[in-house]
C-alpha cells in the first residue's frame, strides 16, 4: 500500500467548492494585491493568534526577514537563534549582514535550550530567534526573562507552529514578533508562498506594514528602505477558508499521534530515551546508547504544550537505512533536517566545527518524520507501523 507523507489532493477534496469559489470572488474582484481580502484574513490570523496585529507577508522566510528589519539589525548585530531549523532561520540573519549565534537544543524537544542562551549574550546581540520546531512552542518564559534582562528583541519563528500553545498562550503572542508561514505542506498551507507576522506592539506593527510595502508612506514617500513582501489576495482568500477547519485538523493530527503511539507500544518497539540523550549526546564507552536499539523513540509532549503535530519525528538507529527501506515501500518520509547550521558550508566564516553542537548533531543524524497528516487513515498508519516494525526485524 503506498502511503504518501502528505496528501494535499484529498484535503482539497473536502473544501473544493469552498475553495474555488473563493479564489473566483478575486478573480471577479480584479483585487489582487493586499486589499480587503487580505486585511480580512489578517484580522482572522490576528484573533486566532491573540494577538492585535497580523501583518501579511510573502512567505514565511521573508516574515522572519522583514521583522529583523523592523529591529533595525545590521552588519555587526548577533542574533542568537539554534543550529537545528529549516535553512531561513539563520540564512534570514546572515542576509542582514548580522551574525547568526548558535545555542545547543533540548534532546527531548529539539528546541533551543533556554539554560544555554545567557552564555551567548554579548554586548552586540540583538536578538533571540526560538524556533517552535515540528509544532511544538520552545520553553519561552525563560527565554522571555532574559530577554528582558538585556534588552533583547525576541522573534518567535512558528512557520511549523500556528495555534500551537505554550502554557495556554499561542504561538506568536508571546515574544515581540511571531512568523508563520504558510507553504502549502503546512497545517495551514496555501496555494503557494505567504506568511503573517503577528505582533503586540502597535509601532512595530505600524513599521512591518511600511517596510512590506518598500518602505514608503505614504506611497512613493520613503522614510525607508522595505522590500516587496506583500501577502496576494488569492492566498489570502484560500487561507482564510482553510483556517476555519484548522482546529478540526489539529485534532485529527493529535488523535494520529495517539494512535502511533498505541500502535508501536504494541509492536514492542518502543526506546526509552537513550542515556546519551539524556546527558547532552555525550557518547558512554561504548559510544552512543541509540547505536544498535531496535526500535523508535517516539517524540515527546512537553508540560503545557498544546503540540499542533506539523511534522511527527521519530529517532532511530540506523536511520538511513530505516528511510530506503521505506521508500522502497512506497511509504512516505523525510528527514528534517540532515545538517546542522554549524556544518553548512555557507556558514564556515563563523569558525564552528563539527561537535560544536552534539544533541542537534544527533537529531540530524538519528531523526525522520512519517506520515502524520489528517486525512490519514487507519489502514494506511498500519501500513506504516509494520514496515518498521519488519525493518527492525530485519537485522
Amino acid at each position: 500500500m503506498s502511503v504518501p507523507l502528505l496528501d494535499l489532493k484529498a484535503q482539497y477534496r473536502t473544501i473544493k467548492d469552498e475553495v474555488d469559489s473563493a479564489i473566483q470572488e478575486v478573480l471577479e474582484s480584479q483585487y489582487f494585491i493586499l486589499g480587503p481580502t487580505v486585511k480580512a484574513f489578517e484580522e482572522s490570523v490576528a484573533s486566532y493568534s491573540n494577538t492585535p496585529h497580523a501583518i501579511g507577508v510573502s512567505s514565511g522566510t521573508d516574515a522572519l526577514l522583514i521583522s529583523m528589519m523592523a529591529e533595525d539589525i545590521c552588519p555587526g548585530d548577533e542574533v542568537i537563534t539554534t543550529p537545528y531549523s529549516f535553512f531561513a532561520t539563520a540564512g534570514c540573519i546572515s542576509r542582514l549582514g548580522a551574525k547568526p549565534v548558535f545555542v545547543e537544543i533540548e534532546p527531548e524537544s529539539f528546541n533551543l535550550d533556554p539554560a544555554k542562551i545567557e552564555a551567548a549574550i554579548t554586548p552586540a546581540t540583538k536578538a533571540i530567534i526560538p524556533v517552535h520546531l515540528y509544532g511544538q512552542v520552545a520553553e519561552m518564559d525563560p527565554i522571555m526573562d532574559l530577554a528582558e534582562k538585556h534588552n533583547l528583541a525576541v522573534i518567535e519563528d512558528g512557520a511549523q507552529a500556528i495555534g500551537a500553545e505554550y502554557n495556554g498562550r499561542r504561538a506568536g503572542s508571546i515574544g515581540h514578533y511571531g512568523c508563520f508561514s504558510f507553504f502549502p505542506s503546512k497545517n495551514l498551507g496555501g496555494v503557494g508562498d505567504g506568511g503573517m507576522v503577528v505582533a503586540t506592539d502597535d509601532d512595530r506593527a505600524e513599521k512591518l506594514r511600511i517596510l512590506r510595502a518598500h518602505g514608503g508612506k505614504p506611497k512613493y514617500y520613503h522614510r525607508m528602505i522595505g522590500g516587496n513582501f506583500r501577502l496576494d489576495a488569492i492566498q489570502a482568500a484560500v487561507l482564510q477558508v482553510k483556517l476555519k477547519y484548522l482546529d478540526s485538523w489539529t485534532a485529527k493530527r493529535q488523535e494520529n499521534a495517539d494512535r502511533y503511539r498505541e500502535m508501536f507500544n504494541d509492536a514492542g518497539i518502543v526506546l526509552e530515551t537513550p542515556e546519551c540523550l539524556k546527558n547532552d549526546c555525550v557518547p558512554g564507552p561504548e559510544g552512543c546508547s541509540l547505536n544498535g536499539l531496535k526500535g523508535v523513540v517516539l517524540p515527546e509532549e512537553m508540560p503545557g504544550r498544546r503540540h499542533i503535530y506539523n511534522q511527527f519525528v521519530l529517532r532511530v538507529d540506523k536511520r538511513d537505512e530505516l528511510v530506503a527501506w521505506l521508500k522502497e515501500r512506497k511509504i512516505g518520509v523525510e528527514i528534517y533536517y540532515p545538517v546542522t547550521f554549524n556544518n553548512q558550508d555557507c556558514f564556515k566564516y563563523l569558525n564552528y566545527k563539527k561537535g560544536d553542537f552534539p544533541v542537534s548533531e544527533c537529531a540530524a543524524e538519528s531523526t525522520l518524520a512519517i506520515p502524520i497528516y489528517p486525512e490519514l487513515t487507519g489502514d494506511q498508519m498500519i501500513e506504516v507501523v509494520n514496515s518498521i516494525e519488519e525493518f527492525f526485524k530485519s537485522y
